[in-house]
């Protein structure tokens, strides 16, 4: 069936989408507004679309966040979206294909939800694992991250919906991101951080940018030339760069770079100033046009310009069966086996009795991370739920929690409360003015609200939640808010707490994301049931208003929570341990401060497996942690923030079912202190990129310093051998090279490999990388079989920048063909010839 186009205008003669009839229908259009009018449209009209103009026939053009969901232009529960794997779990896959099926969902998504434009990808690059949105990033390689989020680009753009590539440029941390300084050598820029955004623009087409918060070489980015070259010059770009939201800082500074829309809207630094700054001729009317014309043309490819065609169909709507199906299928191909011991796994479900299931995160698996890229999903298994079903009544599945990963409040939500009005599970949410009289009123699922750029919780004075809590079990519970501001508790008329919560961070997104929390204890028997009250002071003209009622749930003491998963564990066939981080730790807004698990991850996996040899840990994480314990136990699978079919996913590989399809996207150290590149730091505003090329697997080779687990490793249920590599010896500068690799499937099962291949050239007379990612392909194979692959390697890879353009250095590389940055078994040899 498909998808009902929300904004299509009723049109009439209809152009087809050609560019020279959509350039005229957008010429005419521009002349036809005044200077107000053109000045209007370059400023959002609210938090998430833009002003329509129904005298040209232009209706509003509705962005969303991305990119593991489209969530909407609503935050919270009452408008669930898919939700899917970490971009480091899509990256993960290697597999483009698959990432231009999942564009195509999100695309579908997009469009049930009304939505023209996906702020997404996110292609920064993982400059230190410390890095807050490092889950959001795709990977540590320029090569990999662009050619995945190319794919992501191409998926959503053939099914008519816009993607936007960010956060251009340098965003790479998020201490002091509205305000730090990267400096960055014009060499290291072009190679690495610009390298995706290119791939992305010349290769994919995208038709908007997004520019970033921070500055590059003391220009902030919604000013700075790099908008205009090589972005337009060099790469053709005739899309939309629109800002971060509210990184447009300046009127004049901004409105001559090539900066088109500033967001969110209404308030900004143009409107009436920018007309005035016109008049005056302190910026040209003709760079306001060419503003407004990219932005008609991106109206035009979207649907959202009468009289033409979109760019490309709406796309079918997915049933919701069909999106749960690919989303657990990527969960379970981005799965990386990093270690199997003894081939612990799959494991044969036939044998098993008792398997003890442990950890934080093996009842509630933490599904994404926090921040502008979360959404709201409609279920979300868990890995508990999942191993249940998949293993059925005939064996027994044990849980215990083991050890807490010191989250604090959780937001109450599910049969834990009742709303006092309507009787349902969830929250009675009221929004009073001055007087005390209820401007507006509803019912809530959850615990967590979230109002952004609406105008009723903005202009409210207070916000009133009421439920009854329901104590499962006794104990001592803690309940509270997490949020900024004013707010006062009670619990059965009794007042817990009344008082102004100060932020404890800088940033506005991580005082709305992941804000301090106040608790109190509030003792209850077993099935008691009492009246909670919440009310939170809104602060007049406020931008966003975001807090939870949360509550924390009894549990055992530390020492015998351990000591009872301990027992589960020695009395089972097989521990499942399921360690990690949270949205808490890892988010927007903020960088983590340590790469170790949270609370006691570490000793509860090492109590575990002295019990059990047969101990297998998943790790439940965003990005990297570290792991003392990993040589001790018989399997370690990495699973990312996988999305809501975590739970049936990591049953389909644990119990073989599937094969873990993953390779790693980004190093993962032994010790916080072998990482080559760590801090995020800003000193004195400035953040001095001063590793130049050398970040991620190039630096640990540089460094000479050992991994846990190297970029690109992963082990599948089979075993593979590179046979040889074969690629022409000398090649012309600037000539692709096809280079042929015969992989054998020596193992016992049908299995899935990627096979990569980097170049070195230690003599050479500019400075390079220890060696570099240079192409890569998958391969299927059946046991036994021998497979030859065509890889191609492309001019690029060879070249370097200098005395300003792309400059390829004649004479000896290496190719080598591996499993992993570490593990390379073939090498050939290509000359570039002397021009």
């Amino acid at each position: 069936m498909a998808v009902a186009d929300s904004h299509a205008a009723p049109h009439r003669n209809r152009i087809e989408h050609q560019p020279e009839a959509v350039e005229r229908r957008v010429a005419d259009a521009l002349a036809a507004l005044s200077l107000e009018q053109k000045v209007r449209l370059l400023t959002g009209a609210d938090v998430w679309s833009t002003y329509p103009e129904p005298a040209i026939g232009l209706r509003r053009i509705v962005v969303s966040d991305g990119p593991v969901g489209v969530r909407g232009e609503l935050w919270d529960e009452r408008d669930p979206s898919v939700s899917l794997p970490s971009p480091t779990a899509l990256a993960a896959t290697w597999d483009e294909a698959l990432l231009e099926r999942l564009g195509a969902l999100l695309a579908s998504e997009a469009r049930r939800k009304g939505v023209d434009v996906v702020l997404g990808p996110t292609v920064n690059l993982h400059r230190s694992p410390l890095g807050g949105r490092h889950f959001e990033c795709f990977s540590e390689d320029p090569l990999l991250t662009g050619r995945i989020g190319a794919a992501y680009v191409r998926g959503l753009q053939a099914h008519g919906v816009g993607a936007t590539p960010k956060h251009y440029v340098a965003n790479d941390s998020e201490t002091e991101r509205f305000t730090l300084d990267a400096r960055i050598d014009e060499r290291t820029l072009r190679e690495l951080y610009l390298a995706p955004f290119e791939r992305m623009i010349v290769g994919a087409r995208a038709w908007l940018v997004m520019a970033a918060y921070n500055a590059v070489n003391g220009v902030t980015m919604t000013e700075n030339a790099l908008l205009a070259s090589p972005l337009d010059d060099e790469w053709g770009f005739d899309g939309v760069v629109v800002s971060d939201w509210t990184a447009t800082r300046s009127t004049v500074a901004a409105a001559r770079a090539r900066m088109d829309l500033a967001m969110p809207g209404p308030r900004g630094p143009w409107g009436d100033a920018l007309v005035a700054a016109v008049r005056s001729g302190e910026v040209p009317e003709k760079a306001i046009d060419e503003k407004v014309r990219r932005l008609l043309r991106l109206a035009a490819r979207v649907g959202a310009l009468e009289g033409v065609a979109p760019a490309a169909p709406a796309p079918a709507q997915l049933p919701a069966a069909a999106a749960a199906k690919l989303a657990r299928e990527t969960a379970a191909a981005s799965m990386v086996l990093a270690r199997n011991h003894g081939d612990v796994l799959p494991l044969d479900a036939a044998s098993l009795q008792r398997v003890a299931l442990i950890g934080p995160s093996a009842a509630q698996g933490r599904i994404q991370g926090g921040g502008s890229a979360s959404v709201h999903p409609h279920y979300a298994v868990s890995p508990l739920d999942g191993l249940r079903a998949a293993l059925g009544q005939r064996v027994e599945v044990r849980h215990a929690l083991g050890a807490r990963s010191e989250e604090g409040l959780v937001p109450v939500s599910g049969d834990q409360v009742t709303d006092p009005v309507t009787g349902e599970h969830g929250v009675h949410v009221r929004l009073l003015d001055a007087k005390g009289g209820v401007m507006h009123e509803e019912h809530r699922a959850v615990g967590r609200l979230t109002f952004i750029g609406d105008l009723r919780a903005n202009q409210a004075s207070t916000i009133e939640v009421t439920t009854r809590l329901r104590a499962a079990e006794a104990g001592r519970y803690q309940l509270g808010v997490a949020g900024v501001g004013a707010y006062r508790l009670t619990a059965g008329g009794q007042v817990l707490f009344d008082e102004t919560i100060a932020p404890d961070k800088d940033d506005l997104a991580a005082q709305l994301l992941a804000p301090p929390q106040r608790a109190a204890e509030l003792p209850l028997a077993a099935g008691q049931e009492i009246d909670v009250a919440l009310t939170h002071t809104v602060t007049p003209d406020t931008f966003a208003v975001a807090f939870s009622l949360g509550v924390e749930v009894p549990a055992l003491p530390g020492d015998e929570e351990l000591a009872r998963a301990v027992e589960l564990a020695r009395s089972s066939d097989v521990a499942i341990v399921v360690v990690g981080t949270t949205e808490a730790i890892e988010s927007e807004g903020f960088d983590r401060s340590s790469l170790a698990l949270p609370g006691r991850q570490d000793e509860l996996v090492s109590a575990v497996a002295a019990v059990n040899p047969r101990t297998i840990v998943l790790v439940n994480s965003g990005g990297p942690v570290i792991m003392p314990w990993r040589e001790e136990v018989a399997a370690v699978l990495l699973t990312w923030f996988p999305g809501q079919e975590f739970g049936n996913a990591v049953a389909d590989v644990l119990l073989g079912a599937v094969e873990p399809g993953g390779r790693l996207p980004t190093t993962w150290p032994s010790r916080e202190e072998d990482v080559p590149v760590l801090s995020t730091k800003p000193d004195n505003g400035k953040l001095v990129y001063a590793e130049g090329l050398h970040i991620g697997y190039r630096a640990w080779a540089r460094a000479g310093v050992t991994p846990a687990y190297p970029f690109g490793h992963g082990l599948g249920y089979t075993r593979w051998e590179i046979l040889d590599v074969d690629a022409p010896p000398g090649v012309a500068p600037g000539a692709a090279v096809e280079a042929r690799v015969r992989v054998r499937n020596a193992g016992p099962r049908r299995g899935r490999h990627v096979v990569q291949l980097y170049l070195s050239r230690p003599d050479s007379q500019v400075e390079r990388p220890v060696l570099w990612l240079a192409g890569f392909a998958t391969v299927e194979a059946e046991p036994g079989q021998t497979v030859e692959i065509a890889i191609p390697v492309e001019p690029r890879a060879f070249a370097h920048w200098a005395s300003g353009g792309w400059q390829i250095e004649p004479g000896a590389y290496t190719l080598h063909a591996g499993h992993s940055a570490t593990v390379l078994t073939r090498q050939a040899g290509v000359t570039v010839l002397d021009a």
